[in-house]
């Protein structure tokens, strides 16, 4: 790792991918002025990883997003594997884009652009009227950058009230949070599980747990739904997003947000799958119901919940294990990279969400931030696919042209 650097990008997964590429089709002279820091050291490990995990066949989104600058070139690369595009939008496989993804690496000349290191500390040092940042780096490594990107996901797993008051008297593996899953060499044969949470993870996980032989109950609050993508494709131009830029109330965007995304929901085809599993007597809904409390008691949890007229209450039951797909919680006011940054340049923050300016910026100071942190500005889809293109089209701009100015406030 070099003493210094002009940008460096912390993170490497689809988001930061998607930076490079706009970034140095706008400016190649900018390929050796900028760092990329993963604790991977590579591209995209932990996208891989998590569809590898829960043997997700194909992506959610569309086959025009993806990290490259052309938005046919993904269908290009797929000329000759057409069976790898799946209706009704041309969902591309798993396999398929990462070997796209890989392409994109080896084309634009990224193979070895990754450092491998954990970013533990970021501070804004101030020296003859120029800022530099001082990343701190978890194996005593420093970098001084002239701008930052975080390109990082950011979400604590969340974790329903009843779960955290469980006495820690079970065996680890028998209650977990779906981002400590890995289907992959899991035996299930004769367990019944019990998976809490609506979204598409519970339905991949229910699937995979019936594919090595268990019983799975689907529980959530609500009843499960069927919804194409995360928010509407009206969210991905200015169908809705002319309305979302026109709310001047940062709280306003913020609900509008949350109601375009509407909690957990599976795909058509994944609810499909998931009935039939019912009707085959592999999969028991429980919906509208929600878990109270739940014991460790001997070898199996019982599990006490609120339940209406459609079923019995699980107390009779025992269940072997307890997966929670309850999503994660992101609230930068919990990020400790920023926890200096945020104490001499503090910004608005709108329920966990910071309010940052035209191209992304703290207020004060050239941090950039992408992804699920930078909603308030992008609109629901900002930490999808589709949310790294628009993130790369408002900051790129500002790195290529560092004389736009840094405010000290941001306005909508």
């Amino acid at each position: 790792m070099p003493p210094s650097t002009d940008i460096a990008i912390i993170g490497a997964g689809p988001q930061a991918l998607t930076l490079v590429t706009h970034l140095l089709q706008k400016k190649a002279a900018l390929r050796n002025r900028f760092v990329v820091i993963d604790p991977a050291g590579e591209w995209l490990c932990q996208w891989h990883h998590q569809f590898a995990a829960f043997e997700i066949p194909h992506l959610r989104s569309p086959a025009v997003h993806h990290p490259d600058p052309h938005p046919s070139a993904l269908r290009t690369f797929a000329e000759g594997r057409p069976d790898e595009l799946f209706p009704p939008y041309s969902l591309p496989s798993t396999s398929l884009f990462r070997d796209f993804c890989q392409s994109v690496i080896q084309r634009w000349d990224l193979t070895h652009r990754v450092m491998a290191g954990t970013v533990q500390h970021l501070e804004l040092c101030q020296g003859l009227g120029r800022q530099r940042f001082r990343l701190g780096l978890a194996d005593g490594r420093q970098l001084l950058a002239r701008r930052v990107v975080l390109a990082i996901a950011g979400g604590i797993p969340q974790i329903p009230d009843w779960a955290r008051q469980i006495p820690q008297t079970y065996p680890s593996d028998r209650l977990r949070h779906s981002s400590q899953i890995d289907l992959r060499g899991l035996s299930l044969a004769g367990e019944q599980i019990l998976i809490v949470g609506s979204g598409l993870t519970s339905g991949h996980l229910a699937a995979g747990a019936v594919a090595r032989g268990a019983q799975v109950i689907l529980m959530a609050r609500r009843q499960f739904y069927a919804k194409l993508f995360d928010a509407e494709p009206g969210w991905l131009g200015p169908k809705y997003l002319k309305g979302f830029h026109a709310e001047t109330r940062w709280h306003q965007r913020w609900q509008m947000i949350q109601q375009a995304r509407n909690g957990g929901s599976v795909t058509p085809a994944m609810l499909l799958h998931l009935r039939r599993l019912e009707r085959q007597g592999q999969i028991t809904f429980y919906e509208q119901c929600e878990v109270q409390r739940a014991e460790w008691k001997g070898d199996a949890w019982r599990v006490h919940c609120s339940t209406g007229a459609e079923h019995d209450c699980l107390t009779h039951l025992p269940i072997d294990r307890i997966w929670l797909a309850t999503g994660s919680q992101l609230n930068v006011e919990h990020w400790p990279l920023l926890a200096d940054l945020r104490a001499n340049y503090p910004a608005e923050i709108v329920d966990g969400l910071p309010v940052l300016d035209h191209h992304l910026r703290w207020p004060g100071c050239n941090l950039f931030v992408m992804g699920g942190a930078a909603a308030l500005q992008l609109g629901p889809v900002a930490r999808n696919l589709f949310g790294g293109r628009l993130a790369s089209d408002r900051i790129v701009p500002a790195l290529v042209k560092p004389r736009i100015r840094v405010p000290r406030t941001t306005t909508v």
